[in-house]
């Protein structure tokens, strides 16, 4: 099924390269148009998806990363320890997600600016990133296919109680909650999330092209996808694997294999292609003498991506409700 599917979705890529070259027009020019051809396209790659999750559950997971990570497993609230850099990363992604969400939303709740909206963090491991965006108010929903880094987030946010109502976790694939999503739009209700978090995640999947489907499956019409990772260039090789995993130990040996990094050009076709719109890459930078993070005007290390899914109705509307999902996200 799996191979079937891979197949077709790149008979789908091929053909919209073809008409996008023919006519001069970019890929992003053709996904902002929301040209009907294009629709189609995205809703037979989603109608694959959803075939796909029902069958093959972990098709984007790459085995040799669970193993890896579940070593790491105790360790993530270790701020000092393996994980130093991703902590330090949440004063640049926690604003930026933020800022971003509040531009396409315009709500107003001082104090909590995300609440009412609903966000799924991907690869969330021990909740670095969860806990903080839900004490800015959002429900969020956390998954990781690791069980003992979900235990390790259950247990560090059961130690305050603020986070007791808006955060959950749950052990299982992205393509497991798609394949929930899918039953749950059988009994009338489309994608449950108005954002999707995966950060320093898509450099160690094995199926970026699913795993990409899947995101927009699970997201609201207008929803945003967030993503950070690793470019593909001599540098990140240089200081992301020589110097952060050989030399200074920043990062464990062998947490990062240069293969699986991503261009943000890349990247953005593959989004493109595939029903969303990028609003923004932005350049990031990590100084290990500091242990701090900083926007840098170039990507050829670290970067941050916001792109929005294009609505399957053009009258839908992105903004927040205050629909119960405690019942779909536990």
């Amino acid at each position: 099924m799996l191979g079937l599917y891979s197949r077709r979705s790149a008979s789908l890529r091929r053909a919209v390269q073809s008409t996008v070259g023919r006519n001069g027009f970019s890929c992003t020019a053709v996904c902002k148009q929301r040209t009907p051809w294009l629709r189609r396209c995205t809703e037979e790659l989603t109608r694959q998806c959803q075939s796909s999750t029902r069958s093959v559950h972990q098709a984007s997971v790459d085995h040799e990363e669970l193993k890896r990570f579940q070593t790491l497993a105790s360790k993530w609230w270790d701020e000092n320890g393996e994980f130093k850099a991703l902590h330090a990363m949440n004063d640049l992604r926690v604003p930026f997600i933020r800022d971003n969400l509040l531009n396409v939303h315009k709500t107003h709740h001082p104090g909590r600016p995300l609440a009412g909206l609903h966000i799924l963090d991907v690869g969330c491991g021990g909740g670095l990133l969860t806990e903080p965006l839900g004490r800015l108010g959002a429900s969020m929903l956390g998954i990781d296919p690791v069980a003992d880094s979900i235990s390790m987030a259950q247990l560090h946010s059961s130690n305050d109680p603020d986070l007791g109502e808006r955060v959950r976790y749950r052990a299982c694939t992205l393509e497991e909650l798609s394949a929930d999503v899918a039953g749950d739009e059988e009994g009338g209700r489309a994608g449950l999330f108005h954002a999707v978090v995966a950060s320093e995640v898509v450099e160690h999947l094995a199926d970026l092209e699913t795993f990409i489907l899947c995101c927009r499956h699970v997201l609201k019409p207008g929803g945003s996808l967030f993503i950070t990772t690793i470019n593909k260039t001599n540098l990140s090789y240089a200081l992301g694997i020589v110097v952060a995993e050989q030399l200074l130990h920043i990062v464990p040996s062998g947490t990062h294999d240069w293969d699986k990094f991503i261009s943000p050009v890349e990247l953005e076709r593959h989004l493109e292609s595939n029903g969303f719109s990028v609003q923004c890459v932005q350049g990031m930078f990590y100084n290990p003498a500091s242990g701090a993070w900083s926007w840098a005007n170039s990507t050829a290390i670290n970067y941050a991506l916001h792109a929005i899914k294009v609505a399957d109705d053009p009258q839908s509307d992105p903004q927040p409700d205050n629909q119960d999902h405690s019942q779909a996200t536990q």
